[in-house]
C-alpha cells in the first residue's frame, strides 16, 4: 500500500490516497501500525482521502491510537495540498468533506503547489450539550474544573470535535503533559477532549500547547488553534483575529463577527512517500 507522509506546522499525519487503491478494511489497526514512532512510519495518525459524492474529497483521520476524530484543521490543509498537486482537483478553491460536514479551503500556491491553506472552518460549537461537555454554560466559559489537585478555569468549544481551553500564565510539561492527559478522559467529557492550554502574549498573540484526544502533544493542534481564537473572544482576553504559536509554526486564525464562521490559515507539506506492506 502506498503512503504519502505529510505535516501542516508540524502536526504529522501519515496519508493514504483512497482514490487509487482501496480503502483499507480496518484502518484502526493501520492507524495504531504505522503512527508508531518506533515501529511503524510515525505520525499523530493515519488520514484516508477518499472520492466523495459533491465535493473535491473526502477526509477520514484516525488519531494514533485508532480512535475516529471527526476533524484535523492541519489534517484538511494538507488533504487539500495532496489533492491539487496530485492531481485529483487543481482548483484554487477545494470542497472537502468529514464526518459528513463540507469545508472550503482556499489555496495558495507557491511553484505551482500548495504552500498555504485558508479553511472555513465554520461556526463553532457553543452548546455543552453538543461540544459535548457536562460543565455549565453554553458554552461553559472560565468554568471551574478541579482536577488533579488544580482547580483550572475552562472554556470549552466544538470545531467538529471537542475542545478544552484553560488559560495560563505559562503551558508547561507539568500542565501539558501531567494535567492534560487527565482532563481528556475527566468525566465531565463523554467523549473525551483535547485541551489547549494558552499564553495570552497580546490581545492578537497567544502561546498554545495541546494534549489532543488520542494522540497525546502534538506539534500544533488547527482546529485547537481555532477554539482558542473563540476562547479568547468570549473570555474577553484576545481580539478576533489572531496568531496562534504553537511548537511547530504559526496559525493564523479569525473568528468573523458577520458570518460566525472561523477562518484558519497555515501551512501545508509533503515529506516523503513510501510502501506499507499489507
Amino acid at each position: 500500500m502506498k503512503f504519502t507522509k505529510m505535516h501542516g506546522a508540524g502536526n504529522d499525519y501519515v496519508y493514504v490516497d483512497c482514490f487509487q487503491q482501496p480503502i483499507p478494511a480496518d484502518p484502526a489497526a493501520l492507524a495504531r501500525s504505522m503512527a508508531d514512532r518506533h515501529f511503524g512510519v510515525g505520525g499523530d495518525g493515519l488520514i484516508l482521502i477518499c472520492p466523495a459524492e459533491g465535493a473535491d474529497a473526502e477526509m477520514r483521520m484516525y488519531n494514533a491510537d485508532g480512535s475516529y476524530s471527526e476533524m484535523c484543521g492541519n489534517g484538511i490543509r494538507c488533504v487539500a495540498k495532496y489533492v491539487h498537486d496530485h492531481g485529483i482537483a487543481t482548483k484554487e478553491t477545494l470542497s472537502i468533506m468529514t464526518a459528513g460536514k463540507q469545508f472550503k479551503l482556499d489555496l495558495m500556491l507557491k511553484g505551482g503547489k500548495v504552500d498555504r491553506v485558508r479553511v472555513d472552518m465554520g461556526e463553532p460549537i457553543l452548546q455543552s450539550s453538543e461540544i459535548p461537555t457536562t460543565l455549565l454554560g453554553d458554552p461553559p466559559t472560565d468554568a471551574p474544573l478541579e482536577i488533579a489537585g488544580r482547580r483550572l478555569a475552562v472554556t470549552c468549544v466544538s470545531m467538529g470535535n471537542p475542545h478544552c481551553v484553560t488559560f495560563v500564565d505559562e503551558p508547561t510539561d507539568e500542565l501539558v503533559l501531567g494535567v492534560g492527559p487527565k482532563i481528556e478522559v475527566d468525566a465531565h467529557f463523554p467523549r473525551r477532549t483535547n485541551v489547549e492550554f494558552v499564553q495570552v502574549l497580546n490581545r492578537e498573540t497567544v502561546r498554545q500547547r495541546t494534549w489532543e484526544r488520542g494522540s497525546g502533544e502534538t506539534l500544533a493542534c488547527g482546529s485547537g488553534a481555532c477554539a482558542v481564537c473563540v476562547a479568547g473572544v468570549l473570555t474577553g482576553r484576545t481580539e478576533r483575529r489572531i496568531t496562534s504559536k504553537l511548537l511547530g509554526g504559526d496559525l493564523q486564525l479569525e473568528w468573523d463577527e458577520a458570518s460566525n464562521h472561523v477562518f484558519m490559515t497555515g501551512p501545508a507539506a509533503e515529506v516523503f512517500t513510501g510502501d506499507w506492506p499489507i
